[in-house]
């Protein structure tokens, strides 16, 4: 009798795995990822698309295994905390947030849910995480070491315009990678021989009086760093650097198509594509708190010749020979 029970249970255990997996494969049950952006899914489509790409090539079918669910603020990060709640009430499997403020709105919307995070500069300084090697919690994704990237991105300004002294430099102050980004700033520019004078923008009403800071200052220069209010305006930054012959150096190749002098950045391609590797762990029964936080690989420099030329600049051969990309 004791054999027969054991049988049965064995076989009900095995009618029941077996009926799960045909529920989870059928229409309708797709695993949701919620995407939480900062910015918008339409600000760089080609990473998105890698994102996606990869995760079917590790078995995750758009639409058939796994939906995505998409909430963006659109630079305006007071809208962050709404729609983390929203993602957290469609009852996603992970939420992937698209910088530091979309990551601090997702752990604040949830302790459960796994976040998968992109593009953070210190998630240690900025209190996600309690270290890289072992977050804990419910977060970990990919960070950037924003000191050391601040300081390239000034020593390669400074190649292509040996004569600047001042670099005005955008911040939100709503971001918390706004402060540290300005104190790397300071710090970096330092270094060099150079003043950093800030240029607080909380809005896009913001930017004129901006702009009217830097002027009255006399900054000679621009150094922007990677936050989503401030991509929004790229072409008024860009047109503003432009307008008044101050060399440009962006933490985003987006500003390239704006007329950017200088881009230098971590390879959004790259990131999001590894990002899709955590999400493939998680939704196989990794947790987030257990998975380390990685750095960047790849880094890409791209000049503008055409914004160089129209500057009056001569770029050093030593320069345009390292980067990756060269706009004529």
């Amino acid at each position: 009798m004791m054999g027969r029970a054991v049988g049965l249970v064995v076989a009900l255990a095995l009618v029941l795995s077996t009926t799960a997996q045909a529920v989870a494969q059928q229409p309708g049950t797709a695993l949701r990822v919620g995407m939480l952006w900062g910015s918008s899914p339409t600000a760089n489509p080609q990473a998105f698309e890698a994102f996606r790409q990869t995760l079917r090539e590790l078995g995750w079918a758009d639409g058939k295994s796994i939906t995505f669910e998409h909430r963006a603020a659109d630079g305006q990060n007071e809208r962050l905390p709404g729609l983390a709640a929203e993602l957290v009430r469609m009852d996603v499997r992970v939420i992937v947030a698209l910088n530091a403020p979309a990551t601090r709105a997702a752990q604040q919307a949830t302790a459960s849910i796994p976040i998968v995070m992109v593009g953070v500069g210190d998630p240690v300084a900025y209190g996600l995480v309690s270290n890289l090697a072992r977050p804990g919690g419910n977060v970990t994704g990919l960070s950037f070491q924003v000191n050391e990237l601040i300081a390239k991105q000034l020593q390669l300004l400074k190649e292509a315009a040996p004569r600047i002294s001042k670099v005005g430099v955008f911040v939100n102050p709503t971001n918390p990678g706004g402060e540290p980004f300005l104190r790397g700033a300071r710090a970096g520019a330092a270094t060099l021989g150079l003043t950093a004078i800030a240029a607080e923008v909380r809005s896009a009403d913001d930017f004129e009086q901006a702009f009217a800071t830097l002027l009255r200052e006399r900054s000679d220069s621009i150094l922007v760093g990677p936050e989503a209010l401030i991509s929004s305006q790229r072409q008024r930054i860009a047109a503003f650097a432009a307008k008044n012959r101050l060399p440009s150096m962006y933490a985003s190749t987006f500003y390239m198509d704006a007329g950017g002098l200088m881009a230098y950045s971590a390879n959004s391609i790259d990131i999001l594509r590894r990002a899709s590797g955590y999400v493939d762990k998680i939704l196989r029964g990794a947790k987030a708190g257990d998975l380390p936080v990685e750095q960047p690989t790849k880094f890409e420099l791209v000049i503008n010749l055409k914004t160089a030329k129209a500057l009056g600049l001569t770029l050093p051969h030593s320069l345009l020979i390292r980067a990756d990309q060269l706009i004529e």
